[in-house]
């Protein structure tokens, strides 16, 4: 699979997970603010 950058559809996904399994919570704050960082740039 090919780098590419974080959108909102990934943070969710990482986020939901992140959820269910009580792991990585500081991971998806930087997740979602990646995310709007990029999809600020179009």
């Amino acid at each position: 699979m090919g780098k590419s950058k974080m959108n909102s559809k990934a943070a969710r996904r990482i986020q939901s997970h992140s959820d269910k399994t009580s792991k990585n919570q500081d991971f998806k704050a930087r997740a979602q603010r990646a995310a709007a960082k990029n999809e600020g740039k179009k």
